[in-house]
């Protein structure tokens, strides 16, 4: 689903995406949350697409997420499994094969494969991130642009810039260079995740949670290991990573978004 968009191409190359499932899209959908974190990003996107995944209502979902496409917050609306046997088949993929990991897996492959920049922005419905004050996604293209071993980007984590050092193999920059990989929030080099790159295993990545089974990020996490593919993080900037409370979702949102999201970036 579309709304028609004019842009010069040649100046964009980079893709917004969120998704959301049935615990949180209230969260994302409702009021101005998806304005504040676009606009948080610092950056003028080629596109902004959001993901709907796992919801008992799609038509509910539908409204709230056609009126940010008619505001153009957002350009492109995808529902996941309006698409999934498309998908599977695209990467080769059996939906038995993530062995309970599927719900985690299904929106960040559907959202790759329709994704029609060389990168692709993504944030889980529970992160969010402060005013970057500057175009920090130009400064990571840049920087992936210079290394085709670097594959992926992302702010650091939760503030926790002394792990995120800890864990690299070297620096560049504003980066630190290392292995491993979030769903929680990734700038990626959409020709390589677009690719038939999801049967890897390797000893390390067992180490993502058993619930999971085969997810995705394990999937990719394997993938980077085994050809020695590498993400750099920021040295200055991070995304909260928070659980959305389940339930009086009216009675905390303001809070919960406003303050204890943000707060944590303080």
């Amino acid at each position: 689903m579309y709304l028609h968009k004019e842009i010069n191409c040649a100046d964009m190359k980079v893709t917004f995406e969120i998704k959301v499932y049935e615990n949180d899209w209230k969260y994302i959908l409702y009021g101005n949350y998806l304005e504040k974190l676009i606009n948080n990003c610092n950056h003028d996107f080629f596109l902004k697409q959001l993901i709907i995944n796992n919801v008992r209502n799609v038509d509910q979902v539908l409204k709230y997420a056609k009126k940010k496409l008619i505001d153009r917050v957002i350009d492109k609306i995808i529902v996941v499994n309006e698409h999934e046997k498309t998908v599977l088949n695209y990467f080769n993929l059996q939906k038995e094969s993530f062995n309970g990991g599927f719900n985690y897996s299904i929106a960040e492959l559907t959202g790759i494969y329709f994704c029609e920049t060389e990168y692709l922005f993504h944030f889980s419905s529970d992160s969010y991130v402060e005013n970057f004050g500057f175009d920090w996604i130009k400064m990571a293209v840049e920087n992936l642009e210079k290394n085709n071993k670097f594959i992926v980007a992302n702010p650091t984590w939760n503030n926790n810039f002394e792990e995120a050092k800890q864990e690299s193999i070297s620096e560049i920059d504003d980066f630190y260079v290392g292995y491993g990989f979030s769903d929680q929030c990734y700038l990626i080099k959409n020709n390589v995740f677009k690719a038939q790159i999801y049967d890897e295993k390797n000893i390390a990545s067992e180490r993502y949670p058993k619930y999971g089974g085969e997810l995705f990020e394990k999937r990719v996490d394997a993938f980077m290991r085994n050809t020695n593919s590498l993400r750099i993080t920021s040295k200055e900037l991070s995304y909260a990573h928070v659980n959305f409370p389940k339930k009086s979702f009216l009675n905390r949102f303001k809070f919960y978004i406003l303050h204890v999201a943000q707060k944590r970036l303080k």
